[in-house]
């Protein structure tokens, strides 16, 4: 990890450094999510066409909100988000989202996958962060974790 830049945040090294680590992780896996439900938007077929459609969207600019937020409190903590699109691909911790996927329930199921698995890491990095001292992370990710919850739910309901 690069060395953190200086700020005048009382946290110590040690708990940005960590928090630091954690935001890039859910950072990445955060904008893979993204790119996957913008798919899901873009490409949607079948006769939830129009409820999925709007749902997608919704979801999408949920996440880009988040996105930006993980990514500022990383510059806040004196680190850099791994916020390109080759970081994102390469330390992504979600399964590839297949670009062949067109049915609407074919996506939920999907989307289910990811957004339980995210809601997983993000759970145990609101530990960690609380565990390293960051109160502050720790309730933006339990904000996202909140987030994440919320959308499962509302994938789930398509698929009882």
């Amino acid at each position: 990890m690069a060395k953190l830049a200086a700020t005048r945040n009382d946290l110590g090294e040690n708990a940005r450094l960590t928090s630091v680590g954690l935001l890039n992780a859910a950072l990445v896996d955060l904008m893979d999510l993204t790119n996957a439900v913008r798919m899901a938007h873009w490409t949607v077929r079948g006769p939830h066409f129009a409820a999925l459609h709007a749902q997608f969207g919704d979801f999408y600019e949920q996440l880009s909100e988040t996105v930006d937020d993980v990514a500022e409190r990383v510059v806040q903590l004196g680190g850099t988000p791994d916020g390109t699109t080759q970081l994102a691909a390469s330390r992504t911790r979600l399964a590839p989202y297949s670009e062949e996927t067109r049915d609407g329930l074919d996506h939920v199921a999907a989307l289910t996958e990811r957004y339980a698995a995210l809601a997983r890491t993000t759970r145990a990095a609101v530990d960690a962060a609380a565990e390293a001292g960051d109160a502050d992370t720790a309730d933006l990710l339990t904000g996202t974790s909140r987030m994440l919850d919320k959308a499962l739910w509302m994938l789930e309901a398509h698929i009882s």
